[in-house]
């Protein structure tokens, strides 16, 4: 087993996951994943996927992301980790989808209308 890729996408957000053998060492655009997510319950998004398999610590991680906010990005490292842990074992699949980690979130931000501030918001509306 050489590497395992996978991408995860969550709104803006693009991760691109290498999996391998290793001691379980996550590294995010190069960083530890603590220091490139501080807050606690960002980076535990992260571990979820191997705390469902109970695998923690079997495997390293390189996670190339791109786009969007810290919780996108977290949340679409979670899918591409899924992603290849289903690829690593079939048998991972039906737990990681009860969990629904290998769904697509397809919701991303509406556009701007023209003649309006924002997608839905208006100006305030004079009669007289």
């Amino acid at each position: 087993m050489e590497y395992i890729n996978a991408i995860g996408r969550r709104k803006a957000s693009v991760a691109r996951v290498y999996l391998s053998k290793g001691k379980g060492n996550i590294t995010v655009n190069g960083k530890d994943y603590k220091t490139y997510f501080p807050q606690p319950n960002i980076s535990s998004k992260l571990m979820e996927p191997f705390d469902t398999v109970e695998v923690s610590g079997e495997y390293d991680l390189k996670v190339v992301v791109s786009g969007g906010g810290f919780k996108g990005q977290a949340e679409a490292i979670r899918m591409a980790t899924s992603r290849a842990l289903v690829q690593v074992s079939e048998d991972y699949r039906k737990p990681l989808k009860d969990r629904k980690f290998l769904m697509r979130d397809s919701r991303i931000v509406e556009r701007k209308k023209y003649g309006k501030p924002k997608a839905r918001k208006s100006f305030q509306f004079s009669k007289r």
